[in-house]
């Protein structure tokens, strides 16, 4: 079945549509990704939907190892046994 789209045409600030396009970029999205998901979470929840930040540093390299990762296709561990091992290792216990 095809989808019927629509286009929306907004007006902003120059400045606050750079930075918008910033941040998005930081967290792996373009400014139509942003605007269909912000319009999708409206419909479902009925309300305003909650922000989306900026990763931190910490996440941020997870993310890009997890990136790395899967375009390598390799994983991090070699079984199950070395990830709970890393798990117990990395809980503070």
């Amino acid at each position: 079945m095809r989808t019927h789209t629509s286009m929306l045409h907004i007006r902003v600030d120059d400045d606050i549509k750079e930075q918008a396009t910033l941040a998005l970029t930081s967290m792996g999205l373009t400014v139509s990704e942003a605007v269909r998901l912000f319009l999708h979470r409206v419909v479902v929840e009925q309300a305003f939907p909650l922000e989306l930040k900026v990763p931190n540093a910490e996440t941020l390299a997870a993310m890009q190892e997890s990136r790395a990762m899967m375009s390598a296709r390799r994983d991090r561990f070699s079984s199950a046994d070395e990830l709970f091992a890393d798990l117990e290792k990395n809980s503070g216990k």
